[in-house]
């Protein structure tokens, strides 16, 4: 009884293995991306924004 050979199952597993994580992991990146620093950075924005605008007031500069 002769044993089928295993040639091509460790590309294909290892094509597929490379895929499923560039995959996830670009995912992950645009979701941490635009689902949490951009609204961080522009919560940020603001909070200096109304700073300087009340400093600027204070001074009586506006």
């Amino acid at each position: 009884m002769p044993i089928k050979p295993i040639t091509g199952m460790l590309r294909k597993g290892l094509v597929l293995d490379l895929s499923v994580a560039l995959g996830l992991g670009a995912s992950a990146g645009y979701f941490w991306w635009y689902g949490y620093h951009v609204p961080a950075v522009h919560h940020r924005d603001l909070f200096y924004a109304k700073l300087e605008d009340q400093r600027a007031e204070d001074l009586g500069t506006v």
